[in-house]
């Protein structure tokens, strides 16, 4: 339902996806019920020419029905809602794949610093490539992601993948993702972080394995050098 308005873009967006469409369902029918019986009964019990208004204590189990059997029903729905959301908290959040390769990301007033690993696909070596704004991913291949926040509270949020991660100053929080589409996509801050918040964009680019390894060799500081020599 939602992938209609913003694309899954990772392996784990469908079941986010998933969780939200069944909060949906569940939470939509039981409003519309709801909604109908209310108004239903103020229209049967409306104001009638000879017929006075009746007392009713509610202590009848007739009426104590009303309230009981719903209540039962909602809990029921509610254990659906929290065991899905467990196992998706639990995947997303919890069971982290082994890396194929390992991204920085560094949140600050107001933009985005990604560290990609250079064509020795290893992080904190001398040909990393930082980027401002510009974050570049390769399709189908699991990352593991480095967060942090050099001033204030940030919040990492790539619609398409369905995640949002906070970055906060003193902490590095490692997640992951695994992009299934090819594009480019946008990336914001979600977390109020000062006036410029709303400026605080980057670019996400998904890039097939040729694109990517052709982008990392054109950007990598060692290849560059080599190239000034």
């Amino acid at each position: 339902m939602i992938e209609q308005f913003i694309p899954a873009a990772s392996t784990y967006a469908g079941n986010i996806d998933g969780q939200i469409d069944l909060i949906f369902v569940l939470v939509g029918f039981w409003f519309i019920l709801s909604e109908a019986v209310f108004f239903g009964l103020i229209f049967r019990f409306r104001k009638k020419e000879g017929q006075p208004a009746e007392y009713i204590t509610g202590e009848e189990k007739s009426q104590k029905r009303w309230i009981t059997i719903p209540h039962v029903l909602v809990l029921v729905c509610d254990v659906f809602i929290i065991w899905g959301a467990i196992n998706v908290w639990y995947h997303v959040k919890q069971d982290l794949p082994p890396a194929q390769e390992t991204v920085r990301i560094i949140g600050q007033q107001w933009t985005w610093t990604f560290v990609h690993p250079g064509p020795d696909k290893q992080l904190g070596t001398a040909d990393d490539i930082a980027k401002v704004n510009e974050l570049h991913l390769k399709v189908d291949t699991t990352y593991h992601f480095k967060l942090e926040a050099r001033d204030v509270v940030h919040s990492f949020s790539v619609p398409v993948f369905r995640l949002k991660q906070d970055a906060i100053p003193g902490r590095v929080i490692t997640g992951w993702f695994e992009p299934t589409l090819t594009g480019e996509f946008d990336i914001q801050c979600a977390e109020m972080c000062g006036i410029g918040h709303g400026l605080m964009g980057a670019k996400l680019s998904v890039e097939s394995a040729a694109e990517h390894a052709a982008w990392v060799a054109s950007e990598s500081p060692l290849e560059l050098a080599a190239a000034n020599m």
